[in-house]
């Protein structure tokens, strides 16, 4: 009994050293510290990867009187070049350097899993990992469950870390600010706190003179975007949420110049931000980019291109695109697969280096997006 004792005492040790190597080993593979997360809202996957509908350019319901602006500028005969005229960065940086998810002609597949379909309920998925059916309405009050900003904002070396710009009134909701703690700067909010700086007063004006054709729910995307940007330069987030929400109103009026046009300067912004973050200290070759959307669109029915619930059919699918340190260069998805947006919150969560953890259930991570995972 004491030579077994012995054994397994030592068998213990053996166990538990490999098992702190193991831990080792992964903490020193993972080299993201920041990461940056993007959507533009309701943008159809049809347009990722098949670039400008045809047959939405040449209806006159939807393109404004301008076809021929339309196809002078994102048309090709060629579908590969096609989207690279919508998308240019998305199609050249991040599909070189990443992965781009959601295909659904190759079988890559990606969808909402809540029964809704719309944007508060798809939001919340999101940063949950929880498809929580009580969240049904883009009213709903503040959210009762724990984002994984509200998670990550409360580990100590996040800290006051984690903020998070949107052009819609909700993500105060969304991602319930009041008890987060994270700072949520959305529509009409300006920026900069007590003291803003000459920039901050500049946006904080402007926001407040520009034309609304939204309402007051919504502002234009350009203020959300630029007060985002010195919010990066000047505070230097470790976790930064940036949602536009143009490409959502503008598909909901059926107006598709406007809507392509919204989603081709999201793709320019994307590349002013990922040069930014090359340049910058603290986030080059440290940063990890997700990029993607809380919902989609009609398609089959061309007409239901402009909506999106659970009467229109296509609505539930959505496509993600990932560019860091820890996310292998596999460029398009084009094999069998199945995600949910419900993955991303966990996903997050492991790429800063934790465990998402709330008392509601959580979905696993995407494990395609880690190198150290198979």
């Amino acid at each position: 009994r004491i030579i077994e004792n012995e054994r397994t005492q030592h068998m213990k040790k053996i166990i538990l050293f490999f098992t702190l190597f193991a831990f080792s080993q992964a903490k020193a593979q993972r080299q993201t510290e920041n990461i940056i997360i993007v959507t533009t809202d309701g943008f159809r996957w049809q347009e990722v990867f098949r670039g400008m509908d045809s047959a939405i350019a040449n209806n006159s319901k939807y393109n404004q009187g301008d076809s021929a602006y339309l196809y002078k500028k994102y048309w090709s005969d060629d579908e590969t070049e096609r989207r690279k005229k919508l998308l240019p960065f998305l199609w050249s940086t991040v599909v070189s350097n990443g992965q781009v998810f959601g295909n659904r002609m190759a079988g890559s597949k990606m969808d909402v899993a809540n029964p809704y379909w719309f944007s508060y309920p798809g939001y919340s998925e999101i940063f949950t990992g929880y498809a929580d059916t009580n969240v049904n309405s883009n009213s709903y009050p503040a959210n009762p469950n724990v984002t994984v900003l509200e998670f990550l904002n409360k580990q100590p070396k996040l800290k006051g870390r984690v903020a998070a710009f949107g052009a819609w009134e909700a993500f105060d909701r969304i991602l319930n600010q009041e008890r987060s703690g994270i700072p949520v700067v959305s529509a009409f909010d300006p920026v900069g706190g007590k003291m803003p700086n000459a920039n901050e007063r500049l946006i904080n004006a402007m926001n407040k003179d520009a034309h609304r054709p939204f309402g007051e729910e919504e502002c234009l995307d350009v203020f959300t975007h630029y007060a985002a940007m010195e919010y990066l330069k000047t505070k230097k987030p470790r976790v930064l949420y940036i949602a536009y929400g143009e490409t959502d109103e503008w598909g909901h009026s059926g107006q598709y110049r406007s809507y392509l046009d919204a989603a081709n300067q999201v793709d320019a912004w994307l590349k002013q931000l990922w040069e930014f973050i090359q340049k910058a200290q603290q986030y080059k070759n440290k940063t990890t980019l997700l990029v993607t959307v809380d919902h989609g669109r009609g398609d089959i029915k061309k007409d239901e291109w402009t909506s999106h619930n659970s009467k229109i059919q296509d609505a539930h699918e959505t496509w993600l695109a990932a560019m860091g340190p820890d996310t292998p260069v596999r460029g398009e998805l084009r094999t069998a697969m199945q995600l949910y947006q419900e993955q991303l919150a966990q996903t997050i969560a492991k790429l800063m280096g934790y465990t998402y953890k709330a008392s509601h259930p959580i979905a696993g991570e995407i494990l395609y997006v880690f190198k150290m995972r198979k």
